[in-house]
């Protein structure tokens, strides 16, 4: 199988971090985030996005309890994951990112100490995560 191209998403109430990844090389780069009204992007940005980037596939992350089981707010990442299949017809995966934001974290502050830890680059760099873990996984 070819390389193919990831759009990843660290899915939030209020902001949705966006990634791009290539199996290829088993990396992925922030792309920024997008506002979210309780959990609702809009949907242009999303379609916007996927034209710009074509991608094969989106991840979308799967926020879990520590323990692995599900809260709310997993129910309306798989709903966001489905609703993104049912509109623009992409295949999609999900990701367990339990641990993606403290690594999104440690691994901005690597680069650029506290003033690279805003909000919309810790969820673009979660997104980056939530694409590399399922890299990894892919591979297993």
């Amino acid at each position: 199988m070819g390389s193919i191209t990831v759009l990843g998403f660290d899915y939030g109430t209020k902001s949705i971090g966006i990634a791009i990844g290539q199996s290829l090389t088993g990396t992925a780069n922030p792309i920024g985030s997008i506002k979210a009204v309780d959990g609702i992007p809009k949907w242009e940005e999303i379609g916007m996005l996927i034209e710009e980037w074509q991608p094969n596939m989106v991840v979308v992350g799967l926020p879990l309890n520590m323990d692995g089981t599900e809260q709310e707010i997993t129910q309306r990442a798989k709903k966001f994951a489905n609703r993104i299949n049912g509109r623009f017809g992409v295949k999609i995966a999900t990701q367990d990112e339990r641990l993606t934001t403290a690594d999104a974290k440690a691994r901005l502050f690597e680069f650029g100490g506290y003033k690279a830890l805003t909000k919309g680059q810790v969820d673009a760099m979660s997104a980056v995560l939530i694409i590399e873990s399922f890299f990894e996984n892919m591979y297993d």
